[in-house]
């Protein structure tokens, strides 16, 4: 019995390092910008907003592709307060990934109380089967 533990304690941790979930490295080398489109709530599609709707009380990052462009959207979840944006700080890509970067804002002391929020920030950018890297 003592010997048998040893071995399937081997055979699990081979299976374990063997198998399972694939991770895909992005490379780094130089970035280059990639031209994107801000979209105000207006302009964001109907299924995008929706998805937006389930997922904003947490902070949560997707893509939703619809014909030939891809929308990035960031989102911060619930803040205790109005007055809050997103910043787009970088859309970038490599020859094997787009990155995203983003940055919450908070509100002026003015702007502070009232009802909660849920800022996010949506862009359009030509599609790409590329990951896309969310910092």
């Amino acid at each position: 019995m003592k010997k048998k533990i040893p071995l399937m304690a081997l055979i699990l941790w081979a299976a374990f390092c063997f198998c399972g979930c694939r991770m895909i490295r992005i490379e780094e080398e130089e970035r280059r910008p990639l031209e994107y489109e801000v979209l105000s709530q207006d302009a964001v599609p109907a299924e995008v907003l929706s998805l937006v709707e389930e997922k904003k009380t947490k902070e949560f990052q997707m893509t939703y592709q619809a014909g030939k462009e891809l929308y990035l959207v960031r989102g911060y979840g619930r803040q205790m307060s109005g007055g809050y944006s997103v910043q787009v700080e970088e859309v970038s890509q490599t020859s094997n990934g787009i990155f995203f970067k983003t940055k919450l804002l908070g509100p002026s002391e003015e702007e502070q109380g009232g009802e909660p929020s849920y800022p996010f920030i949506a862009v359009k950018i030509p599609y790409s089967k590329k990951p896309v890297q969310f910092w």
